[in-house]
């Protein structure tokens, strides 16, 4: 058959609209992820003016610090999907990356350490000068450690230096997630806080120190987005988490988020005695 006779120019038109159509779509799609990573942003500076409503004499302190975390815990779905959506539509610029760091720094940074520095400074109630400066000076460690995280994660990001799998120090939202799930831990167990008071800035202070220390820690969202390394198992492990959470609550938040903390001194020490067995 004479292929001339195949020839359409109304095809031909057909297939130009479509191709159009769908790079049209694609340009538009390629604003989600930086949409995603305001959305993240706006989640920081939310949890930042509502925790300060702890000064309002009407509010009830426990129920601002419940609604703080929960905002803060609702922007880490925003930053894996921010990335997510990236890799996905081939979207992926320094614009993004720069833009991410800095709703990182707003909302894992800035955000848990005022959670943690106002909720303190309200519990004490009276306290002296002495007390206020050791407050704001620990909750400060923990800002200090998280905007020396991600500009180093940014420096091996532009130089690709870093391995996309594994962190080098704990992620900032991770050590967000560590402040807001002690906190929901001690209101789901109706501890008064004000016995506590003086841990939770030094608890602050150890995870500013762990997110500029070379410990590993495994990339989580990565780990589970990705379809390679035993998908079904990533599926069966999400699903147990969800259920977990869904039945035990603050109690599974806590206990999940501490155990990734817990993982890179964990996996250091292993690293140690590994070494020095196999070195004998």
């Amino acid at each position: 058959m004479n292929k001339s006779t195949n020839y359409s120019p109304y095809r031909r038109r057909k297939v130009a609209r479509k191709d159009g159509f769908a790079s049209r779509t694609k340009r538009r799609l390629r604003w989600l992820p930086n949409t995603l990573t305001l959305c993240n942003s706006w989640c920081g500076f939310v949890s930042i003016l509502w925790t300060l409503s702890i000064y309002e004499s009407s509010t009830n302190t426990y129920d601002v610090v419940l609604v703080s975390s929960l905002i803060i815990l609702g922007a880490m779905v925003f930053d894996v999907l921010d990335g997510f959506a990236a890799r996905m539509l081939n979207a992926t610029s320094m614009i993004g990356l720069q833009m991410d760091s800095l709703a990182d720094m707003v909302t894992f940074g800035v955000a848990p350490a005022v959670l943690m520095a106002v909720t303190t400074h309200w519990l004490q109630g009276v306290q002296t000068t002495m007390g206020v400066r050791i407050t704001y000076l620990l909750c400060a460690v923990y800002v200090g450690g998280a905007a020396l995280r991600l500009a180093t994660y940014n420096v091996k990001a532009m130089e690709h230096t870093g391995d996309s799998d594994v962190f080098h120090g704990l992620p900032s939202p991770g050590a967000a997630a560590a402040i807001v799930s002690v906190l929901l831990a001690m209101r789901a167990c109706d501890l008064d806080l004000k016995n506590w008071v003086m841990v939770l800035p030094v608890y602050a202070a150890i995870l500013g120190i762990l997110m500029i220390s070379p410990l590993p820690y495994r990339h989580l969202g990565k780990w589970l987005l990705t379809r390679k390394n035993n998908q079904p198992v990533k599926i069966m492990i999400l699903i147990v988490l969800l259920f977990a959470v869904g039945i035990f609550r603050e109690y599974a938040i806590f206990t999940v988020i501490t155990l990734y903390v817990l993982s890179g001194p964990a996996a250091a020490l292993y690293r140690l005695i590994f070494r020095k067995g196999k070195s004998k």
